[in-house]
């Protein structure tokens, strides 16, 4: 089977945009391909964050990995700083990665805009995604649109040490496994689903606040009162059917928000009624691991083993070739 990366950062608590966007596509991917998923806290502290809160985040974010079907038994769960040869590949790459594709990243320049004081970091981000699916050889990452410029320097990064040091050994170049699910932006519609926000509906979320939070939530701008018919093509609520609800309801919906047969309140409450039918059990399954503690930090240990043996390998291929000397890490083929 081919080898599957992919990494989310440890927000806390999962959400329906990380849901939609990767994380159910994961559960479908374990059970096709050789799959490892991490929670890239590394990743995590090239902006501005809280110390206090980052390793109960990360556990936070594994109980939703698991929770919503990620099977450690199927898939390699782990998190990036237990693995410590994410950075030590991440160094060598960087001695083989031209400073202006670096400073062309789309988002690197998004990001840097808004700060200050740019910190290399977030510069040298890409390198790090680079090192995380590279370490391990894999051959598929599953990515959105806005993701595929890095995946090519990734491509590229490979290319360039494969040029000055393969010898018998040379590292995969990734291709994209491009996600079919549309983009989901906040309650708000207008930012990305962010919990600092406060646009998010969790996946841990109870019924009562889920209605809560999707009760004012933004639709077609043009529905100004509910004889106003609309256009579901360009509703956000629509768009969270689309991760929820069947297909006979999404030709009802989409039916009466056309015709103004319903307003948007019946409309979010058929959402909200689809909602709580798939997330009750993940809800359920995440307050048995919360209770569970040490049973979520085994499994991330266990998997941490798991994703540095097969670390360990390529870090001894790609020492040999670049000349190191050997120690006593150094010994294996």
């Amino acid at each position: 089977m081919a080898r599957v990366f992919s990494g989310i950062q440890p927000s806390g608590e999962l959400h329906i945009g990380n849901y939609l966007g990767a994380v159910q596509n994961w559960v479908k991917l374990q059970h096709q391909h050789d799959c490892l998923f991490c929670v890239v806290d590394l990743h995590a502290i090239t902006q501005p964050y809280d110390a206090a809160t980052l390793a109960q985040r990360t556990i936070d974010m594994a109980i939703g990995l698991f929770a919503a079907g990620i099977d450690p038994a199927r898939a390699i769960v782990f998190v990036q700083s237990h693995v410590p040869e994410h950075t030590e590949l991440y160094w060598v790459l960087n001695t083989v990665t031209p400073l202006g594709e670096l400073e062309r990243q789309t988002q690197f320049k998004d990001k840097a805009q808004r700060q200050e004081s740019v910190p290399a970091g977030l510069l040298n981000y890409p390198v790090l995604q680079a090192a995380d699916v590279l370490l391990y050889e894999a051959t598929l990452v599953p990515v959105g649109e806005d993701q595929l410029q890095h995946l090519e320097l990734m491509r590229e990064i490979a290319r360039r040490w494969n040029t000055r040091f393969a010898n018998g050994f040379s590292l995969p170049e990734p291709q994209a496994l491009l996600s079919t699910a549309k983009r989901v932006l906040g309650l708000d519609g207008q930012a990305k689903m962010s919990k600092s926000l406060g646009n998010t509906i969790a996946l841990f979320d109870s019924p009562e606040t889920i209605w809560e939070k999707l009760k004012p939530a933004a639709t077609d701008p043009a529905r100004v009162t509910r004889k106003d018919p609309g256009n579901p093509d360009i509703c956000n609520v629509f768009t969270i059917h689309q991760g929820f609800s069947p297909p006979d309801t999404l030709k009802l919906v989409a039916h009466n928000c056309r015709t103004a047969g319903w307003g948007c309140l019946d409309c979010k409450r058929v959402l909200a009624d689809n909602m709580i039918a798939a997330l009750t059990p993940i809800r359920e399954r995440a307050q048995r691991l919360q209770a569970e503690p040490r049973k979520v930090t085994d499994l991330l240990r266990a998997g941490a083993a798991k994703a540095r043996a097969i670390a360990r390998r390529t870090m001894s291929q790609v020492r040999r070739r670049m000349g190191f000397l050997e120690g006593a890490e150094g010994g294996g083929a």
